[in-house]
């Protein structure tokens, strides 16, 4: 997620100060992402570094304001137009534990993955809960949609984990039922000598 790229479509609506910024951002993914103003700020200071901001006066109230400038406006349309790369996907921190649970000795996989799944199972009923609630609340403003389109996402996300959860139990149970192979040295009929009998001599 582009915290960068964020604050640069907000400020292409028209100046903001940060706490502004911060909030706005919030608004329109319903926090699903929250920042802190100091985070707001650094990126702030490095996009004015890389003069795709500039600062745009102040207020009574002493805030700072920040202006897109036009290299900051290419650079947003730059990434409107640019697919999101998906050949480094991001790291996956319940891929990582289950892909560790089955290696590591002692470890209850599947009661790993059943914890999960009524874990995600929940996130998916709150989920849709506060779709619906966007449903009854949506004033047709863009805010509203944007929101929408980022609980969907999550929505949908969730689902896929859980059908990915099921699965693995799938998967869990065909791998216990195969025979474990046998270790080097076992089941194996001792070795013939080649060597012939000697006959013996007759005196």
């Amino acid at each position: 997620m582009s915290i960068r790229h964020g604050l640069l479509a907000l400020l292409d609506q028209g100046p903001r100060y940060g706490y502004q910024l911060r909030t706005e951002f919030e608004a329109r993914t319903g926090a699903t992402w929250p920042l802190n103003v100091g985070q707001v700020y650094t990126t702030l200071g490095r996009l004015e570094r890389d003069g795709l901001v500039a600062p745009h006066g102040e207020d009574d109230e002493g805030h700072q304001f920040y202006a897109v400038t036009e290299a900051g406006r290419a650079e947003l349309r730059n990434w409107f137009d640019t697919p999101v790369p998906r050949t480094n996907p991001p790291r996956d921190e319940l891929a990582i534990k289950l892909a560790m649970a089955v290696t590591v000795p002692g470890v209850d996989v599947a009661a790993v993955v059943q914890s999960q799944r009524r874990h995600s199972m929940k996130a998916l009923q709150d989920y849709t809960r506060l779709k619906g609630q966007a449903l009854a609340a949506d004033a047709g403003r863009q805010a509203d949609l944007a929101w929408l389109l980022v609980l969907e996402q999550l929505i949908f996300q969730t689902e896929a984990e859980i059908r990915w959860l099921d699965h693995c139990e799938t998967r869990l149970a065909q791998h216990r039922q195969q025979p474990e192979p046998p270790t080097p040295g076992q089941n194996q009929a001792p070795a013939e000598s080649s060597a012939k009998p000697r006959r013996r001599t007759r005196i």
